[in-house]
């Protein structure tokens, strides 16, 4: 049965016709919440995941209106389909956050404490009138997103990272360490990976650069992606990940799996956090090292944080070659030296001369992602390793975005042009039968 033995199936009251209706009640979501705990009580929740939304949809109409007779609450039929709804998007879903989780136009979700949710639109950067009754509430619905993949936040592990169902990130940090409440970032993906083409119509890129950049990953070379949080790496890597042929096996190697690969043959893996014994870790390392007994014609990873790196370059140059990752990084000559660095923290006694030589060989392109102030995200550049010199990482700019000024509405005016460089990298694209019209490295070619 839907409904519990030993719970009564509260009616529809009927009220008199000259019962005055209510306005739109001050305590709209305590009343919403009482109603929620109500509804648990009499529920069969063994049956919710298995009951169509509609079909719960009638049953919970006739016991709302009953509760709320009993409440002394009389809604419209909008206001009552609109509790109705938000009833069931607690009982179904994450409550307050699923309107904002539904709306395409919102990229992130903040949440600053019960009190305060802010979204991102179109780069900038909104309050919300969504706010949850209270601390437990809000901790709640963060418990529901992490137990879906196995994780957990309280007071011994306050910080979590984990994901939706959708693929959208969540990071959650509760009280000892946030001082004022919870705080919940939520950096969603669209439904729909976004394709180069869409890029280039956004003007995050232009048609000559991904011409370019279909050309390396087709031959294979390796690609490092550089950018700042929230620049659009992991957009730009699902991107160019659809011009990796349908018949090459991939493996992904991710914190908090996100990655929206199209192709038929991907083996996806995903670190472990402790548990509350402090066992049970895996790390992006590990499964870096596990990944190359796996048989993979390219290895993707998510981002590289730490000593993963020295594993990542040592797939790349043992014939793994098209491999890509990214990492945080404001330039692309800084990209290169965060690796150094983090190769450093594999707790590996390698010469600095060596570990260069590595990048120098394993990394042929770094391609460089920007969030502009004005909330647009554009790849600024597009260089070239060529070898070493020295000590040195030889490198050589192939596209550029050249910042002109502002408008009077904020917003960043600039232009992509090539530099002129004839990248070294077209005798492999030959060898590899894929020809590219030279004109597109004219010296000054200027896109808009």
């Amino acid at each position: 049965m839907f409904w519990n033995d030993e719970s009564r199936h509260i009616e529809a009251t009927a009220v008199p016709a000259d019962y005055p209706l209510t306005t739109p009640i001050d305590d709209a979501l305590g009343l919403k919440v009482r109603l929620h705990q109500r509804l648990i009580d009499l529920l069969n929740l063994n049956l919710l995941d298995r009951t169509p939304r509609e079909t719960l949809r009638l049953e919970i109409r006739g016991a709302v209106i009953g509760l709320l007779a009993e409440e002394k609450r009389l809604l419209t039929p909008a206001q009552t389909d609109l509790l109705i709804d938000e009833i069931l998007d607690e009982l179904l879903g994450l409550g307050p956050l699923e309107p904002l989780l539904k709306d395409d136009s919102i990229t992130d979700i903040l949440i600053n404490t019960h009190e305060a949710v802010y979204v991102e639109r179109g780069g900038r950067l909104q309050r919300t009138n969504v706010r949850f009754q209270d601390t437990r509430h809000l901790v709640r619905i963060v418990n529901k997103i992490v137990a879906a993949v196995g994780r957990r936040v309280d007071e011994s592990q306050p910080m979590v990272d984990a994901r939706l169902a959708d693929g959208s990130r969540v990071n959650a940090i509760i009280p000892p360490l946030a001082v004022d409440g919870p705080l919940v970032s939520i950096r969603k993906f669209s439904r729909v990976p976004l394709a180069m083409s869409r890029l280039v119509e956004l003007g995050s890129i232009t048609q000559e650069m991904a011409l370019v950049l279909e050309a390396i990953v087709q031959a294979r070379r390796n690609v490092l992606i550089s950018g700042g949080t929230g620049s659009g790496k992991t957009t730009l890597l699902n991107a160019l990940s659809a011009y990796i042929d349908d018949h090459e096996r991939i493996i992904t190697i991710e914190d908090s799996a996100e990655l929206q690969l199209q192709q038929s043959h991907v083996g996806r893996l995903e670190t472990r956090p402790a548990n509350i014994e402090g066992q049970g870790e895996v790390q992006q390392r590990e499964l870096v090292r596990n990944a190359l007994r796996m048989r993979p014609d390219r290895i993707i990873v998510g981002e590289v944080r730490s000593g993963e790196a020295f594993d990542m370059l040592q797939a790349m140059n043992t014939g793994h070659d098209g491999s890509m990752t990214t990492v945080h990084a404001n330039t692309a000559r800084d990209a290169l030296s965060r690796v150094e660095q983090m190769i450093g923290m594999a707790g590996l006694d390698i010469p600095a001369r060596s570990i260069r030589g590595q990048i120098a060989s394993a990394i042929h392109v770094v391609v460089q992602a920007e969030r502009m102030e004005d909330g647009a995200r554009r790849i600024v550049s597009i260089s070239e390793i060529s070898g070493m010199e020295e000590d040195v990482i030889c490198m050589q700019e192939i596209f550029r975005f050249r910042r002109i000024g502002r408008s009077t509405e904020g917003k960043v005016i600039g232009q992509y042009e090539a530099t002129g460089v004839r990248p070294r990298l077209m005798e492999v694209l030959r060898a590899r039968g894929i020809e590219l019209p030279i004109d597109l490295f004219a010296p000054g070619r200027v896109s808009a």
